[in-house]
């Protein structure tokens, strides 16, 4: 199964990497620390951005009423629509050649071709999709009651054009990227925030906030244009700004766009092969979306589902990334280059280093998801909390396989081999189809989304082991007794700094209001981190260095990732 969809942050091209800007050989890393440095600060600050816009969102329309559930999915649905629709077109043709085509002569004559179909092409499948809302809204719904279908119709004619700036926003941010200026690509997702952070305080300055208003609220009947627009009219406007605030910075860099039409000879039916298997991958694994989709809807956690995967992707997003991103230019340059043994030893480090901190980002989500949902959203009731923590639970046991999985995608990357995963993504797929509706047959309509977690953090850890297994055969191996035994002292380890930590919880008592939250998570959470670097310290694990060394470079400008 492909990535979740993010809620939040658009789904840009995993494969994007630093290193491919002008004059950048597969091998070349000047300038590759800093521009590193820039994209990993942007994606943590967006990261911290979005969680503080999820927290107005439930401040202003609850965690799981009515209208909650319906924005969240017609908000959800330009995410789907791109990375089905546009996506793999764009990632998998159009931005490659782009990156190509400034390493050639004549390239701007071909980028401004490039564009003209990327953009007509978006456009027009933005118009038709947009017109589709109703049917679109009840394909991946299955809400109870109909007037929470017409109202999230309603807020889908407002939400699905932010497909088309999406769009926008990959190409040009590619553009910008193979020009050499990697910052703006990653930050532009920050002014999305702040819009729509924005758009959300004027809401409840006009309308007041959901706990003053619960009734009035969860009444479809109440959502007039007013209501709606001002809420999917802001957001639709932060992705605008998202796309349109990266022509700044392709100005000054002396970019000239220059509409031209005639695309004979421009190389893309060779690239469209590459399409094809990406495209499957992604249209396999949006089949396992749209299950989970159908059974939260139904039993109204659908945003319920949607913050825990907020929760899932802050780890993963804010260190994993930065990781994988100092591991892969690399790896594609040795792959490039056929030396296996290489290659199999950058794998064999990432897995190690990213274990580390999987298992006790693990451990300490866990452990802390009712307090930490308390903190972050403070506006809302302790009932629908305790509903959302096992759904957190559920979808962070899936974190270090998650891992491991994205780090085997990235082998298949370098080797520019889309085809050889789609059989992994089917039974990846079939796994979330069957927990989910196996949750849906043995589980209360509550624990639905709880179920559809569990199926996904499954199909993680199964196509981590078939990923890695395959890679393998390519690779004669991946260090496999190493990598084992440091995941092995790392759940030890965490295991006993748990064990630690739920003690200190119990000391603190039950959740009460925000400070106390706030207290239980900076003691539970310092408590467990630092009994778990202790305890792998004492056995001396390597890899701890590496770890440090790696984060703290990544986020400095240096190379952190070295050979291990």
């Amino acid at each position: 199964m492909t990535e979740p969809i993010d809620p939040v942050e658009p789904v840009i091209d995993p494969t994007a990497e630093a290193g491919a800007g002008v004059g950048a050989s597969p091998g070349s890393t000047a300038g590759l620390g800093r521009s590193t440095a820039l994209m990993a600060s942007g994606t943590v600050v967006s990261r911290v951005l979005g969680v503080l816009r999820g927290t107005m969102l439930v401040w202003a329309i609850s965690l799981n009423g009515n209208a909650a559930n319906a924005f969240a999915a017609a908000n959800k649905l330009p995410n789907i629509l791109y990375l089905l629709v546009a996506g793999g077109v764009l990632n998998a043709v159009l931005v490659p050649q782009v990156v190509r085509a400034y390493r050639r002569a004549g390239g701007q004559e071909y980028v401004d071709r490039l564009l003209t179909l990327g953009i007509a092409l978006l456009l027009g499948l933005g118009v038709v999709l947009t017109v589709a809302a109703p049917f679109l809204v009840g394909f991946y719904s299955d809400f109870t009651d109909p007037a929470v279908t017409a109202l999230a119709v309603l807020f889908a004619y407002w939400c699905i054009p932010q497909m088309f700036f999406y769009g926008l926003y990959s190409l040009l941010g590619q553009v910008l990227n193979a020009r050499g200026s990697f910052g703006p690509y990653m930050w532009a997702p920050v002014v999305n925030n702040v819009v729509a952070m924005a758009g959300l305080g004027v809401f409840i300055a006009v309308n007041g906030p959901f706990s003053s208003h619960e009734a009035v609220f969860n009444d479809p009947a109440w959502w007039g244009a007013p209501q709606i627009t001002l809420l999917a009219g802001t957001f639709t406007l932060g992705v605008v700004a998202q796309a349109l605030v990266l022509v700044i910075p392709l100005y000054r860099s002396g970019f000239r766009y220059r509409p031209r039409w005639g695309f004979r000879g421009v190389g893309l039916r060779t690239a469209g092969r590459v399409a094809y298997w990406t495209f499957l991958g992604l249209l396999i694994g949006q089949v396992g979306v749209w299950v989970v989709s159908l059974a939260t809807t139904a039993s109204g956690s659908n945003n319920l589902y949607d913050n825990a995967f907020l929760i899932f992707m802050l780890p993963h997003s804010i260190v994993t990334v930065s990781l994988m991103t100092a591991l892969f230019t690399r790896l594609s340059a040795r792959a490039a280059a056929d030396d296996v043994d290489a290659v199999r030893a950058d794998l064999s480090l990432g897995l190690r280093t990213v274990g580390l901190f999987t298992v006790l980002a693990t451990a300490v989500i866990a452990l802390l998801a009712l307090p930490l949902s308390r903190v972050l959203f403070p506006s809302e009731k302790l009932g629908p909390l305790g509903n959302l923590a096992p759904v957190i639970v559920a979808m962070v046991l899936g974190l270090v396989a998650f891992g491991a999985w994205s780090l085997a995608q990235r082998i298949y990357y370098a080797y520019e081999d889309a085809r050889s995963m789609v059989p992994i993504q089917v039974v990846m797929v079939v796994v979330v189809i069957g927990g989910t509706l196996l949750a849906r047959v043995l589980l209360a309509p509550r624990y639905w989304a709880v179920g559809a977690a569990g199926s996904m953090s499954l199909s993680y850890v199964v196509g981590a082991a078939l990923g890695l297994a395959a890679v393998g055969r390519r690779l004669h191996g991946v260090d496999g007794r190493r990598v084992v035994q440091v995941h092995v002292k790392a759940v030890v380890a965490a295991g006993l700094a748990s064990a630690l930590g739920a003690l200190v919880l119990h000391l603190l008592g039950p959740v009460g209001g925000w400070t106390h939250a706030v207290v239980m998570c900076v003691v539970g959470g310092a408590v467990i981190t630092a009994a778990y670097l202790g305890l792998l310290a004492t056995m001396r694990v390597e890899e701890l260095t590496v770890l440090v060394r790696t984060v703290a470079g990544r986020l400095s400008g240096r190379r952190g990732a070295r050979r291990g």
